[in-house]
């Protein structure tokens, strides 16, 4: 059976500056430039780093009448999400599942809240599955810290899982910031439909 596709519109895929300059055959300097006058948009990340996203990249080409490549085309249709959990076995049972199932996924995985943080800034992710008892910092405070930065996170949709229903029910995940809200243990096919409505709901 052929690989479907989550998503046809685009997603937040990031392109460093260096990539910029390479694509546009000229220097990181020159980038900056255009950032700085804002012929070109771009976000900081909390490291400092500066990201462009692939729609301002496409923007800006069109404005300038670059050509655009099958490789831009391709990379802007990509869907990222950030399986977050401490049960290395889980994810890696997700990923494996979200990459067999589509040809537009690209996943990363983050095994404690702090990790978590860093790669939504470095990644930003369309969806984060997000496990809430987790080591460090728990997801009800990572969700928490990604809805106090609206700015930069405020496309990412949160889908909170927990073993603990007691502890975190419905109700308090969801006060904290998460989307949407499952149980462990669940069937791979149940998190696929919460996973497919989240994505789906991004671009309506």
């Amino acid at each position: 059976m052929a690989k479907k596709s989550i998503s046809d519109s685009f997603t937040n895929s990031l392109l460093k500056t260096g990539e910029v300059a390479q694509y546009c055959h000229t220097s990181i300097m020159q980038v900056h430039r255009w950032i700085k006058s804002g012929d070109l948009k771009a976000f900081q990340t909390p490291r400092g780093h500066r990201r462009i996203t692939i729609e301002e990249f496409k923007k800006f080409l069109e404005k300038h009448n670059i050509p655009i490549s099958e490789e831009i085309h391709s990379k802007a249709k990509k869907t990222r999400i950030l399986i977050a959990d401490d049960d290395d076995t889980l994810v890696r049972a997700i990923s494996d599942m979200l990459q067999k199932k589509y040809n537009n996924i690209e996943c990363k995985t983050a095994y404690d809240g702090y990790e978590t943080l860093i790669k939504a800034g470095d990644f930003k992710p369309d969806l984060i599955i997000l496990d809430i008892k987790m080591p460090k910092i728990d997801g009800l405070e990572v969700c928490r810290r990604l809805r106090e930065n609206n700015t930069f996170f405020s496309g990412i949709r949160i889908l909170a899982i927990t073993a603990h229903a007691e502890a975190y029910d419905r109700a308090t995940v969801l006060n904290a910031g998460a989307d949407d809200y499952l149980l462990k243990p669940f069937k791979m096919s149940v998190l696929l439909e919460q996973i497919e409505k989240l994505i789906k709901n991004e671009y309506q």
